[in-house]
């Protein structure tokens, strides 16, 4: 039962921007879950869950590599240690790096496991993110400029 519900926490949190534990209460009870706060507060704390900045001032739940409890404080540390700037082009987020720096870049940005990121395509200082809309596109540059602040 606990496997399954983490299982549906995973696939909520990557389809919704969820910034509470009662968002996610809600979301579990209309897939069907019986649970309380208390149990969902602690599925987040098994599952390693972590809080990232969504633009605007929100912030969303996400599932970051397990291991240590504060891989996602490293990978935004790594963002914001390699990133010099972004641009656009359509439904593509141009990145560029310090130099050697756009792999581990471009590697923490995968492990925060954006919604609207396809896959990132990394040089030596500059990343290529695919992004499933233009829109989107805008969206992820919002969240990123919202890492940096």
């Amino acid at each position: 039962m606990k496997k399954n519900r983490h299982e549906k926490i995973a696939e909520i949190i990557q389809k919704y921007d969820v910034e509470t534990q009662e968002e996610l209460a809600c979301k579990l009870r209309e897939a069907g879950f019986t649970v309380t706060q208390a149990t969902v507060s602690r599925d987040i704390r098994e599952m390693k869950l972590s809080k990232v900045p969504t633009g605007g001032g929100r912030q969303k739940y996400v599932v970051l590599e397990q291991g240590d409890g504060h891989m996602g404080d490293k990978y935004i540390r790594v963002l914001r240690d390699g990133f010099v700037s972004m641009d656009m082009a359509q439904n593509i987020l141009v990145i560029k790096t310090v130099s050697g720096m756009a792999m581990a870049v471009a590697a923490a940005l995968d492990a925060l496991r954006f919604a609207e990121v396809v896959g990132c395509i990394a040089g030596d200082d500059t990343i290529f993110v695919a992004v499933r809309t233009v829109e989107e596109t805008r969206a992820m540059m919002e969240k990123m400029q919202e890492l940096f602040r």
